[in-house]
């Protein structure tokens, strides 16, 4: 594996900073806005589902967007560099904002950018690498990525030791978001010969294979389960984790996330990218059923953020691999914007209906939904989904 990752490309390798330089940023304020909504804002669950389902909504319907652009260009950098400066110079706005309100504004204005830049750098790295790599490059990013997420949070906690106001953290994220704006001037476009005939214009999934469109649907089903973390940072300080303690938490399971990232995505590369997913689904069923119990000890809960760290580790780097996969040559751009719209935009309904049940009816009601919606989405993947995909594309993706 060790001889494999470090022969990849410069661009991948690249990529992977930027995002783990954005990450540190992001991540550094991810933990704390939960804190920051309900003492400072005095907003509940409720407001926190709307801001973080509009804003994830929005970041996956610009992702569709940005990715046909992309396919009809062939131009990836000005959308990945668009994007990251919109967030370098949106996040610091927060420690600003005097009622929820604007906060929804500034993380849509956050996401925007996500959206615009996400699929075009998928793209690029789909692009960079043969297909039988495309596993441990999508995992050497997320793995960096969430390197990033491991420094965030650090840093959080050492500032809110220090006695910093959180209003003050919100604006130190100036700092990793321009370094990140100057790194991705530094990326590189495919070269010239690698390119295809652009295919007919089209918002639609028109050109796609069926396998993959059972796919997203599937997927955007399980991100209806699959609400904004930040439910899970606030059920942790209701079960008694101490509030400078929470970015620690968050920073254990992006370590965790991290160090496995890499090594699970690259053995999608030779035993498959289907078994992968339907174990981490599973864990993820059943880490959300367990976080809705009453009464889980401090140790109970660390254990049960490992397993949510270990899914996301078997799932961020595969999940894309397997969209490279199914993607016909020339329309990746097109395919990851699908995925990361189905994936994406049922956030909104996912954290909305979330933050109502948590708020209006019980925790572990809001729980069980999740976990109900995750369950039936494993169903689907085994029978429905790689049924159909195990004659079409058993060429393709090691089974």
């Amino acid at each position: 594996m060790f001889k494999t990752l470090f022969s990849l490309p410069k661009t991948v390798w690249l990529i992977g900073l930027i995002s783990l330089v954005n990450d540190s940023a992001s991540e550094m304020l991810y933990p704390l806005m939960p804190l920051y909504l309900a003492s400072v804002l005095m907003a509940g669950p409720k407001a926190l589902g709307l801001i973080e389902g509009v804003a994830e909504a929005t970041s996956s319907i610009f992702k569709l967007i940005s990715g046909v652009i992309v396919d009809q260009t062939n131009k990836t950098k000005p959308w990945i560099v668009v994007g990251y400066f919109l967030a370098a110079v949106g996040r610091p706005l927060i420690a600003i904002a005097n009622s929820w309100v604007w906060v929804l504004c500034i993380r849509f204005t956050d996401r925007l950018g996500k959206g615009l830049r996400s699929s075009p750098r998928d793209a690029l790295l789909a692009d960079s690498v043969p297909a039988n790599q495309r596993g441990i490059t999508f995992g050497l990013h997320r793995s960096m990525d969430n390197a990033g997420a491991v420094l965030g949070p650090l840093l959080a906690a050492l500032l809110l030791w220090l006695k910093v106001p959180l209003r003050d953290i919100f604006l130190w994220a100036i700092i990793p978001g321009l370094i990140t704006v100057a790194l991705t001037l530094c990326l590189k476009e495919p070269p010239s010969e690698q390119r295809v005939a652009n295919p007919p214009f089209s918002w639609s999934l028109t050109g796609l294979p069926s396998q993959f469109k059972r796919y997203i649907m599937v997927v955007g089903l399980f991100s209806l389960g699959n609400s904004s973390d930040m439910f899970l940072l606030l059920r942790a300080r209701e079960l008694g984790v101490p509030q400078e303690q929470i970015p620690l938490l968050w920073a254990g399971i992006s370590l965790i996330t991290t160090v496995f990232g890499t090594p699970l995505s690259a053995l999608s590369d030779h035993f498959g990218r289907k078994h992968l997913i339907l174990i981490a689904w599973c864990a993820f069923t059943f880490f959300y059923f367990a976080m809705g119990l009453p009464g889980i000890s401090i140790w109970m809960l660390c254990a049960l953020f490992g397993i949510y760290g270990l899914f996301k580790a078997e799932t961020e780097g595969v999940e894309k691999a397997l969209v490279a996969d199914l993607a016909p040559q020339g329309m990746s751009g097109t395919a990851f914007g699908w995925f990361n719209l189905s994936s994406g935009v049922m956030l909104l309904p996912a954290s909305f209906i979330f933050g109502w049940l948590y708020e209006s009816i019980g925790t572990s009601y809001a729980f069980m939904f999740s976990g109900t919606c995750a369950g039936l989405a494993v169903c689907l993947l085994a029978f429905w989904v790689f049924k159909a995909q195990k004659v079409a594309i058993s060429t393709k993706i090691p089974s």
